[in-house]
């Protein structure tokens, strides 16, 4: 799967059951969704929204101190983001009234995770797709959407393993990402034995990210544990 900038979004889980909050969170990292909160209750939603900025919130509409229903005008009021309701009760009467909320999708428990994978997917293409894609680093861009690098007006193509590796260290910008975690990426469940692999793609992306790619200033080398990718602005 190619690189989204949209699983940089921030998404909001709310829901009283532990249980599906610990599924759904786990289905949306496991796409890649790197920036995903919760909470249990009306109260810690509105402290949490406050706080977090969500970017798409996902909304039960039976919270033990109130409705969802409610819950989403309060959130509007701080806000104005993507909602979809994730719920038990899926009577027309619910469906309308969150619709009529101004809701961006309605979703009734139980549920698969490629469909709520689509509608999440669906609904931050729609209320995202004017937001540029390009990736600023000291001395290029990286394009994901075209897989390729821009420094010094000349265009440079990534290869898919470049892309995924790059996509992996840009998820984590400026955190460690392991050796391992880097080759897992790359090559997928059985990553073991792709070190050498590894580090002759990191040479060839700093031949087209860096200015001087003996001294990067970007894609940087932590010793015994991987690399990071710095980014201008983050």
């Amino acid at each position: 799967m190619s690189f989204d900038y949209l699983k940089q979004k921030r998404i909001m889980l709310v829901d009283d059951e532990q249980e599906l909050l610990d599924l759904v969170a786990s289905i949306l990292k496991e796409e890649g969704f790197t920036n995903v909160q919760t909470a249990k209750t009306v109260n810690e939603a509105i402290a949490l929204s406050e706080k977090y900025c969500p970017e798409l919130a996902i909304l039960d509409v039976m919270l033990p101190d109130g409705s969802g229903f409610d819950l989403m005008k309060r959130l509007k009021s701080i806000a104005d983001y993507p909602v979809l309701f994730l719920t038990a009760r899926g009577e027309d009467e619910d469906k309308f009234c969150g619709f009529g909320l101004g809701a961006d999708d309605y979703m009734v428990k139980p549920f698969l995770p490629k469909e709520l994978l689509f509608r999440v997917n669906a609904i931050l293409r729609r209320s995202y797709k004017a937001e540029n894609p390009l990736v600023k680093l000291a001395a290029s861009e990286i394009d994901f959407d075209r897989a390729e690098v821009i420094r010094g007006g000349e265009h440079l193509s990534l290869t898919a393993k470049e892309h995924d590796i790059l996509a992996a260290l840009y998820r984590n910008a400026g955190r460690i990402v392991t050796i391992d975690a880097l080759c897992e990426a790359a090559w997928g469940d059985n990553p073991f034995g792709y070190e050498n692999s590894l580090m002759a793609h990191i040479r060839r992306i700093r031949e087209k990210i860096e200015a001087s790619p003996s001294h990067p200033a970007s894609l940087i080398t932590i010793k015994g544990l991987g690399y990071k990718l710095m980014v201008e602005g983050k």
